[in-house]
């Protein structure tokens, strides 16, 4: 059995072996670039030309759209085309069994020719009643008569005309045409089936190409859209969305005269060659609509722009290569740049890719992005800081 006293001195050893063990080295950055700097790429703060674009969601719509119906009755005796085909104005897509139809015109015909050979009797009767009239030779009712007669047959020839016209018509109706030009969708009626005049729906025929973009912005972008396109066509582009969806360029082609009151939207409406078919009817699509350009403005590339509790701010690389994090006033994206009203200027170095790593004051050593050239870094004033001073600086 140990003594007390030797008890303690176990006891007091073993702690101070505890707290020499325990004791924690301050911690270091990680390093990759020269003398422990942070490796980043950035880029120079420009100055360019930059629209001023208005977005939306748009839905595509076609610019005329016709849904067939035959104009008689009958049998449908052949389909001249095939779903998804592209057809012009006039061609015949439906053919319904003219037989009856050439018929009731042979019978128009026929009909026209013996009223024509009356109508002629009647007309040869009232000259020669006319001749006779003069001579006294007839009385005059008589006269009157012949001569009602004849202008009856007359009215009675026209009449017939008209039928034959109308016989031709309903004939020339067999041939089912497109009176535009689109592209056709499903069929609804194959060959053989019984279609009924004005009712039966055959095929419907959109109109790809041009298309059109209809979009509804909020109302309060009304007198900047009636400002800017009183004196030129406005460019709007449309992106299907989704991967790969290419922008195609349009212009916009309406404005309506009303804002919706449930929504304070106005409707717009934009039109687009669409000669690639990159556009399709009902497609949601991101629209952009370009108002006007603003001249020398602040641009980076947007990933430099990061978000905070503050708002947005952006990391600026200093002459003694070294970052400071200075907020700056974004006031909007076109495509991969930002716009930047306030908080930066023309020339200055800030980063793009790299922010993880980086804090107030800590050196940063400028890489090459990946598929951009590399950025000249500031000079460096002492390329050597001790780890103690930055491990320091960060946990300021």
């Amino acid at each position: 059995m140990l003594s007390r006293p030797r008890i303690t001195l176990i006891a007091i050893v073993a702690l101070a072996s505890g707290m020499t063990g325990c004791k924690k080295t301050p911690p270091t950055p990680t390093s990759g670039g020269r003398g422990g700097a942070v490796p980043v790429a950035a880029t120079r703060v420009i100055a360019k030309e930059m629209p001023v674009v208005l977005r939306a969601i748009g839905n595509v719509r076609p610019s005329a759209t016709v849904s067939i119906k035959p104009r008689v009755g009958g049998i449908i005796a052949s389909v001249h085309f095939q779903e998804g085909q592209e057809v012009k104005a006039g061609d015949v897509l439906f053919t319904i069994d003219p037989k009856p139809y050439e018929v009731a015109l042979a019978q128009a015909r026929a009909a026209l020719a013996q009223v024509q050979e009356g109508a002629e009797n009647a007309q040869q009767q009232a000259k020669r009643y006319s001749s006779l009239g003069k001579s006294g030779a007839v009385a005059k009712e008589q006269l009157d008569q012949v001569t009602s007669t004849a202008k009856a047959s007359a009215a009675g020839s026209e009449a017939a005309e008209a039928a034959v016209k109308e016989a031709q018509i309903q004939l020339g109706y067999t041939n089912i045409k497109t009176p535009i030009t689109g592209r056709t969708g499903r069929r609804l009626i194959d060959a053989g089936n019984v279609v009924v005049a004005n009712t039966t729906e055959l095929v419907v025929v959109n109109a790809l190409s041009p298309i059109e973009v209809l979009f509804a912005p909020p109302e309060q972008f009304l007198s900047d859209i009636n400002r800017y396109s009183a004196d030129r066509k406005l460019r709007v582009s449309a992106t299907p969305t989704g991967k790969g969806g290419r922008a195609a360029e349009g212009e916009l082609t309406f404005v309506d005269n009303t804002v919706k009151q449930t929504s304070g939207t106005i409707d717009l409406k934009a039109t687009f060659p669409n000669e690639d078919f990159a556009l399709w009817p009902g497609q949601f699509v991101d629209v952009t609509l370009e108002l006007t350009t603003e001249p020398n403005a602040l641009v980076i590339p947007a990933p430099a722009v990061q978000t905070g509790q503050r708002g947005h701010y952006v990391f600026v690389i200093k002459a003694d290569a070294t970052v400071e994090m200075r907020h700056v006033e974004m006031t909007r994206t076109v495509g991969s740049e930002a716009v930047i009203s306030t908080g930066l200027a023309q020339g200055e170095l800030v980063v793009t890719d790299g922010h993880i790593r980086l804090f107030p004051g800590v050196k940063v050593e400028v890489k090459a992005a990946p598929g951009a050239p590399t950025e000249a870094a500031p000079p460096i004033a002492d390329a050597n800081i001790p780890q103690e001073k930055a491990v320091a600086a960060k946990m300021r």
